[in-house]
């Protein structure tokens, strides 16, 4: 048996998804009429104390907003957490407060791997989107085919209980970046008389396949001698966008750390120096 512990978006569509493959399921969220209106659509039942949802249960799965909230409904949880259960958490955690839980529960007795995930609810009602997992990886092993049917892309990526927390924040970033620079350059658009729609027009044309494998090499060579852009030229170019926007998000921070670099002495070497620590 089943338990889920929070049943916000991605949590009830997780719980939608173990439904339709017929698996038992107790569920428990902080907002108890929201647990049981699921309950009644999907055909489970919901508790208003977790430590009755998790009672029986062999794999405990936790989506809820953050460490304070995970380790809050686990303590809530302990008295009816089984010896040896499975407590499976996909909340986007800190990295050390995540080593220091699994260390806590291991010393309980209970069997804790972090699995957080880079999908939207509609991935988790599909199987669709990618699951990390980090922590010992005899209890990975035991659960991964289980872990598979949720997801399009299972990645263990080692024993460290805080690994997975680590790529997981790196994926948010990733695409956090994506989004804002997209945002940027809408935004540039419109300060240089481009409307939005207009604007938009440069993205089917603008060749971007491979651009993130390609910017990842160059970065990875640290080959900032031979230049493709040479640092001053793209500070120049940042202070024509900066000229031409009405206050960009992200530029300013970049064109600070590009005027560091140029103040030390790299004005004439590749841009990507900037991905150094320094100066």
């Amino acid at each position: 048996m089943i338990a889920w512990l929070g049943t916000g978006l991605l949590g009830a569509n997780f719980v939608r998804a173990l439904r339709k493959r017929g698996e038992e399921v107790r569920l428990w969220n902080r907002t108890h009429a929201k647990a049981q209106a699921l309950a009644e659509e999907v055909g489970a039942q919901a508790f208003a104390d977790p430590a009755e949802a998790v009672r029986g249960a062999t794999r405990i799965h936790i989506t809820v907003s953050a460490d304070d909230a995970v380790d809050d409904v686990l303590e809530r949880a302990r008295p009816g957490v089984a010896a040896g259960a499975f407590i499976i958490d996909h909340t986007t955690t800190s990295p050390p407060l995540t080593r220091e839980r699994v260390k806590r529960w291991d010393e309980r007795g209970a069997k804790f791997l972090h699995a957080p995930v880079m999908m939207g609810p509609p991935n988790a009602l599909n199987g669709t989107g990618t699951m990390m997992v980090s922590g010992e990886k005899l209890r990975f092993d035991a659960v991964a085919d289980k872990l598979k049917l949720m997801t399009g892309n299972l990645v263990y990526v080692g024993a460290e209980p805080d690994r997975a927390a680590a790529f997981k924040l790196m994926g948010n970033m990733t695409v956090m970046s994506l989004t804002i620079g997209i945002m940027e350059a809408l935004r540039l658009g419109r300060g240089l008389g481009l409307s939005q729609d207009e604007a938009a027009t440069m993205f089917d044309w603008l060749q971007l396949d491979g651009q993130a494998q390609f910017r990842l090499k160059r970065i990875m060579e640290a080959d900032f001698d031979h230049p493709y852009w040479e640092l001053h030229m793209a500070r120049k170019d940042i202070r024509l966008m900066m000229e031409g926007s009405n206050g960009l998000l992200a530029m300013p921070g970049v064109a600070a750390a590009m005027d560091r670099w140029i103040a030390a002495g790299h004005a004439h070497r590749d841009w990507l120096i900037i991905s150094k620590d320094g100066p």
